[in-house]
């Protein structure tokens, strides 16, 4: 599998992770479509593997979309 920004299909204890391989994939197509900067687009890529982390670490899964809206620049990211 590719590796997109620094984080691949498997997650950090080397197990496919498809729902975060497919969230973080949206969010480089969206990036490209928007033209988003660099420094929002990473600040953006930490949180959410910083949620999907936190959410193994508890026993969750996220099953679905998740829709975020930045305090600072007002952009809503899904």
């Amino acid at each position: 599998m590719r590796m997109i920004s620094g984080f691949g299909y498997r997650n950090p204890e080397g197990y496919p992770d498809p729902t975060a391989y497919s969230a973080i994939n949206n969010v480089e197509k969206t990036h490209v479509e928007n033209k988003t900067s660099p420094e929002d687009e990473e600040r953006f890529h930490k949180l959410l593997n910083t949620i999907f982390t936190i959410c193994e670490l508890a026993g969750f899964h996220i099953e679905g979309r998740i829709a975020i809206k930045d305090c600072k620049t007002g952009k809503i990211w899904r």
